[in-house]
């Protein structure tokens, strides 16, 4: 069967979106290998997905990320809702979401989130958000007021959730635990050594910390963090990143390959074959995660619904040993 590479990526350049990077030199986007391509969405569901996201004025980070999957988990009416708006105050060298100054919140946003989520049928719910950082608790409150919507519009639909760091807002991240999500998410994106150029805005011991505290807080939540390889990073950084997060006892851990939105963006350095994301998956099993993904395609809430099911059942299993 012919395979169709699409791009999801707009204007090639990414200067409408990201006018921060527009002085920075050009990073010609590689061709991609055979095992990264993925057809072009036809689906009927998929544009159903679409529509519905449209007509409750939603914001997906499937469209904003230029997620490759979008055209598998939309036909299965499977999707990711940003919240907080479409504009983010960072500025990482890996992201095509826009950045910039955020419009302010809109109050009705998690009524039609849970609204959305009831008319999708959802078993499982991936809400995260653009940084806000614009906002005295980074939009906290939001995501607990969201959480709460789903629950009363859908109540049998587990919530996951990816969200930003909180980085300098005491108290926030006390706020959205209490309002109880399923699983907790927040994703490291590379090893400490990339920060100051992959995530300039982040601090890797931070973020590291909020995962350890969601834990501290409330156990019986699961959390869950994702990194990205192909970015310059050496397979003993990222067997390190795994013992942070055991350390921090995490739960799940994602492995995906770095895709270069734009030109202006930083660089592939390198496509990771399946073979070597194998490996990684073998290793941070044996370093006791309940649940790992890591391929090439995999992304934050990549079959997520499926996921939380192995997860849940992964928990019960070492219970009961």
């Amino acid at each position: 069967m012919a395979r169709i590479e699409i791009n999801h990526n707009g204007p090639r350049t990414g200067a409408a979106r990201h006018p921060e990077k527009a002085a920075r030199p050009d990073n010609p986007i590689q061709r991609k290998p055979a095992w990264i391509r993925v057809k072009a969405p036809t689906h009927p569901i998929y544009h159903e997905t679409r529509a519905l996201m449209r007509d409750n004025k939603l914001v997906t980070v499937c469209e904003e990320a230029a997620c490759p999957n979008i055209g598998e988990c939309w036909s299965q009416r499977h999707a990711t809702m940003m919240i907080m708006g479409e504009t983010c105050t960072r500025a990482c060298a890996f992201c095509n979401v826009a950045t910039g100054m955020p419009n302010p919140l809109d109050h009705d946003e998690p009524r039609r989130v849970g609204e959305a989520v009831a008319k999708l049928g959802l078993r499982h719910v991936v809400i995260t958000s653009v940084d806000r950082d614009d906002l005295a608790d980074g939009g906290a409150e939001h995501f607990a007021q969201t959480i709460r919507a789903i629950r009363a519009a859908a109540p049998e639909t587990t919530i996951e959730i990816l969200t930003p760091d909180f980085l300098r807002k005491e108290g926030a991240l006390e706020v959205v635990v209490a309002a109880r999500p399923d699983v907790f998410n927040h994703n490291l994106e590379t090893v400490p050594r990339l920060y100051p150029t992959i995530r300039p805005g982040a601090r890797y011991y931070h973020s590291l910390r909020l995962l350890d505290r969601v834990k501290q807080l409330d156990p019986s939540i699961f959390t869950k963090s994702g990194i990205m390889v192909g970015l310059g990073e050496e397979k003993i950084e990222v067997q390190q990143v795994m013992d942070d997060l055991r350390s921090a006892e995490v739960d799940f851990l994602t492995i995906g390959q770095y895709l270069q939105p734009s030109v202006k963006h930083a660089a592939v350095a390198r496509f990771v074959e399946p073979a070597e994301f194998e490996d990684y998956a073998s290793v941070a099993r044996a370093k006791g995660f309940l649940l790992v993904s890591a391929t090439p395609l995999t992304r934050s809430s990549y079959h997520a619904d499926r996921d939380f099911a192995e997860l849940r059942a992964a928990r019960e299993k070492s219970l009961a040993v």
